[in-house]
């Protein structure tokens, strides 16, 4: 049934071909953008989860030092 009803619709054979040319063309802007990205911003994210705003062992203890 199923069959049938895809081989009625009109140049159905065209959206496959655009969607792969869609997900192409936004993987290479993707890897574009990692790539020419400037490294103190990828820096900056990468530590961005890390930082909670809680002091870590490290700050306690120049903390105590001080």
């Amino acid at each position: 049934m199923y069959k049938e009803v895809l081989r009625s619709i009109h140049n159905i054979e065209v959206w496959p071909l655009i969607s792969v040319i869609i997900f192409f063309i936004f993987f290479l802007a993707l890897l574009w953008w990692a790539l020419t990205a400037k490294q103190a911003f990828i820096k900056r994210m990468s530590h961005l989860p890390l930082e909670d705003g809680t002091p870590t062992i490290t700050d306690a203890t120049n903390q105590l030092e001080v």
